[in-house]
């Protein structure tokens, strides 16, 4: 039982990492941009990791032939994934893009048929469409008007994608390194991905803007918790009881997310968007039913 407890407690504070983080974001907006958040977010998270990974003695050389396959993934996730994520919460409420970004667990299938021979079964097709009414529930809160910016359901989108394109290329990196050095390597190389962006158009606005409190401590919140402890916490779980039963977890971060959002940035928190959120937590337990998939954040 105690084993059990800890397990639990420990992915239960990776979804709420994870789902807290679309509020951190917001409040780090406040000062920095999009790519600054990010670019920071990635230093500070690959000090503490590769700082953790030296200190507890388990850091992982990488391999000349394994830095293409790094370059591959550190491109769509972090590079593509938090562009999508980072720039579409600038225009869409932070429920809306967790809600859309907790569909990546339910669309991982369709990689997995296409390019990996994985079978799609028709719990899958049932969680895909129940899931995406969901969604619309949510996108379509006003009747048929579209109550979010096209530019922003775009990069969301983006990061769906990204997300979906990282599953492909982590399953040819298979088992070489362990979850916690891949995501130190990952974040190393999104940081030079991110910082033509951060150094050409933002470090003139980055030196000249006064920082608040808030702001900073939300950016050290997102290094620390949701890029450093999530994963770690993520990895540990999925060691002692499977990535499927590990996946189910991540239903709780739309819920947490709405929660957060509606104390800490006073979103509104409507019937419809419940619903919403309900319809979509339905659908991913549905299509996880007799399958396996990763989660990515």
């Amino acid at each position: 039982m105690p084993h059990r407890i800890k397990v639990f407690a420990a992915l239960t504070a990776t979804m709420l990492f994870w789902a807290f983080s679309f509020v951190w974001t917001k409040v780090a907006f406040t000062v920095f941009t999009p790519v600054s958040t990010i670019w920071l977010r990635l230093v500070i998270s690959s000090l503490f990791i590769f700082g953790y990974l030296f200190l507890t003695r388990r850091f992982q050389p990488l391999r000349k032939d394994d830095v293409k396959w790094l370059l591959a993934l550190s491109f769509f996730q972090p590079f593509l994934y938090f562009m999508g994520e980072s720039n579409g919460l600038n225009y869409i409420p932070s429920t809306m893009g967790s809600v859309i970004v907790s569909t990546i667990p339910l669309l991982a299938p369709i990689p997995g048929v296409l390019f990996m021979n994985e079978r799609f079964s028709w719990l899958n097709l049932a969680g895909i469409i129940i899931s995406f009414s969901g969604v619309g529930l949510i996108l379509f809160e006003n009747g048929f008007e579209l109550t979010a910016p096209m530019e922003g359901l775009l990069f969301m989108a983006l990061a769906v994608f990204s997300a979906l394109a990282y599953s492909v290329v982590i399953k040819r990196m298979g088992n070489r390194y362990s979850p916690v050095n891949l995501t130190a390597w990952q974040n190393l190389f999104g940081i030079g991905f991110f910082f033509p962006f951060f150094y050409i158009n933002e470090w003139e606005r980055f030196i000249s803007t006064p920082v608040t409190a808030d702001a900073l401590g939300a950016l050290l919140l997102l290094a620390i918790f949701a890029s450093s402890f999530a994963f770690i916490f993520f990895a540990y779980g999925i060691s002692r009881i499977g990535v499927t039963r590990a996946n189910v977890f991540a239903n709780m971060i739309p819920v947490f997310t709405a929660i957060f959002a509606w104390i800490v940035l006073d979103e509104a928190l409507t019937v419809k968007k419940l619903a919403g959120i309900a319809i979509v937590i339905g659908g991913l337990f549905i299509s996880q039913l007799r399958r396996n998939g990763i989660t990515q954040q």
